[in-house]
């Protein structure tokens, strides 16, 4: 009787590494790619159905095939006849076009459109420099913690 726990038939990953992500093999696929910053867990289940794979199926029994064919999907969605309603950036403001924005680039993307928005001098850009809350929320009794200016202690 050996110790060795082996897994089913040797091909079980316990990490994959799509788009400089580490996905966790246990969970099952669409669940796993929503560690992908920018899928969620719709875009997550609309990529099995179209890749034909089983969302019931942990990501660890993927292929390196499929797990490519992921990558190839999220950086071309529309290619793949995903809507356009369904992308996270929409008539981008530079290249104009409608991209599906994951990991680093995504990231990226963010501190480029508030630098944009700082140097028009927009309330939403100031706000979001100064940390203060952006969406028009009361700021009165909430957001007090971080950056943003509070309310301070009496002095004893």
């Amino acid at each position: 009787m050996s110790l060795i726990i082996e897994d089913a038939e040797n091909n079980f990953k316990h990490i994959h590494r799509i788009l400089n992500t580490n996905i966790d093999g246990k969970r099952t696929v669409p669940f796993a790619l929503d560690k992908i910053k920018g899928v969620g867990r719709r875009f997550g289940f609309l990529i099995c159905k179209i890749l034909r794979i089983n969302p019931k199926l942990r990501a660890g029994e993927l292929t390196e095939t499929q797990c490519d064919a992921i990558a190839k999907l999220i950086a071309e969605p529309e290619g793949h006849g995903i809507p356009r309603w369904f992308l996270n950036r929409q008539r981008d403001y530079k290249e104009g076009k409608n991209l599906q924005m994951a990991s680093n680039i995504l990231e990226t993307k963010l501190r480029e459109d508030i630098e944009r928005l700082f140097k028009m001098r927009t309330n939403r850009g100031l706000r979001h420099k100064w940390g203060l809350k952006v969406r028009g929320q009361h700021t009165k009794t909430t957001g007090r913690r971080g950056k943003t200016v509070g309310v301070e202690r009496k002095k004893k």
